[in-house]
């Protein structure tokens, strides 16, 4: 190896070192701007909705709900049903946090985010959305949301995490995967059926609220 690519090794493992206190860093803010919050619910779901929407408007109704309740809630802090969650939990004057993640189509955050934390790695910010949340709602969404999704479900199924409600709303959207699940991967014995139990749907912003409050006073701490 000559002088030239010797520096370049050497470069390329500084940056590499620095990129580990970059992710601690984003750690570290997230822990520090929302340790102090109230119970709240984390709702996922796409960025491509528009607001008036039948998603949108759900989403919307469902955050005042949980406000309503005395829960926070958290988004992605994006636009589309992101949004649409922090300006119903901002309308209720509730909590409203957004989680944002720099990327070209999600350059800002929505305007009804109130606490706001920016990210550069989905990884960090996916431990912020599951340390802080008692709940997860998932609506209708793309392969983000199914990312989120998985995770959660993942992290409650291997006892990682405490069980918490894991709600999908709109059950004519994701009726499809979940009869994939049971009719696939139940049947080759990959997932079991109490594994498949883990997940809620729900068809009105009513009674994910239900769903939530009947589960949030068992949760611990």
């Amino acid at each position: 190896m000559n002088n030239k690519d010797q520096s370049v090794v050497n470069a390329l493992s500084v940056d590499e070192s620095w990129r580990v206190f970059r992710i601690m860093a984003e750690i570290v803010d997230g822990v520090e701007t929302l340790g102090s919050l109230p119970k709240c619910v984390s709702i996922f779901g796409s960025a491509r909705a528009k607001p008036g929407d039948a998603m949108y408007n759900a989403t919307e109704e469902i955050a005042k709900l949980l406000v309503q309740a005395k829960l926070g809630v958290i988004t992605g802090g994006g636009p589309g049903l992101m949004e649409a969650g922090n300006k119903g939990a901002t309308e209720a004057n509730g909590t409203s946090v957004g989680l944002h993640i720099h990327l070209p189509a999600e350059d800002h955050p929505n305007p009804y985010v109130k606490t706001r934390c920016d990210f550069r790695y989905f990884f960090a910010r996916k431990l912020m959305f599951v340390k802080y949340a008692t709940a997860y709602v998932v609506m209708p969404g793309g392969l983000g949301t199914l990312d989120e999704l998985f995770e959660a479900i993942v992290l409650v199924q291997t006892g990682l995490i405490h069980k918490f409600p894991i709600v999908l709303y709109n059950s004519e959207y994701w009726e499809g995967l979940i009869d994939w699940i049971r009719d696939k991967m139940v049947s080759y014995g990959y997932v079991r059926q109490d594994e498949v139990d883990l997940i809620t749907m729900a068809n009105t912003p009513e009674e994910v609220r239900d769903i939530i409050l009947n589960a949030v006073d068992n949760l611990p701490e």
